[in-house]
């Protein structure tokens, strides 16, 4: 199995979602033998935001400055990285009721036209089926589906509705949230989804 597992807090080993995340590879490696694992650490190693070289890049047209083509070399190994994984674990923190721009940055090397969607007659199309996601997902407060502020999770919706449009539907959540109501809130939280991740199976 190759597992890629993206990390985005910038909160280093106070990082809840790191955590998380961390956990939920172990448990994934130790129920699948022969996992090969591919980290990227988007805060110690950041892909930056997309510029118009690399879009136009995405529509087959070749930039000429050399800074702009190891952006595009770059971007194809991302993608390549993606492609190849059959399970993706990636620790998406909230913040202020969306991803981190370091999430977003690398989200945007993923969607291409061509590689892992495409527009036809009836409408898009995802081309990177058969895929699994798994989501550490961290929140300060309470935004699941009744709470008073489930509308504006940008965040879990956001993911959900990206990695769909790429073909992707085995899309889990292992989720912390109410994270910042104090250390118990935070400890007993945190423990649950701790518990949940040991349950996942390959």
């Amino acid at each position: 199995m190759q597992l890629l597992h993206v990390d985005t807090s910038i909160l280093d080993e106070k990082s809840a979602s790191r955590q998380l995340s961390r956990a939920i590879v172990q448990r994934l490696r130790d129920t699948r033998q022969e996992t090969t694992v591919k980290t990227y650490d988007l805060v110690a190693d950041p892909v930056g935001h997309l510029t118009a070289a690399e879009f136009f890049a995405f529509q087959g047209v070749a930039p000429d400055a050399h800074d702009d083509q190891q952006a595009v070399s770059r971007n194809a190994a991302i993608l390549e990285d993606f492609l190849s994984a059959d399970v993706i674990v990636i620790g998406a923190p909230m913040y202020n009721f969306a991803l981190p721009s370091q999430l977003r940055a690398w989200l945007d090397r993923l969607a291409v036209p061509g590689k892992t969607f495409r527009y036809t007659a009836n409408g898009v199309e995802g081309l990177a089926s058969g895929k699994r996601v798994v989501v550490a997902s961290t929140r300060g407060g309470l935004y699941g589906e009744g709470t008073p502020m489930a509308a504006l999770d940008h965040q879990e919706n956001y993911l959900r509705g990206f990695f769909g449009f790429l073909g992707v539907t085995d899309i889990t959540f292992v989720r912390a949230e109410g994270l910042a109501f104090g250390p118990d809130a935070r400890n007993a939280a945190l423990s649950a989804a701790l518990a949940e991740a040991q349950h996942l199976a390959a």
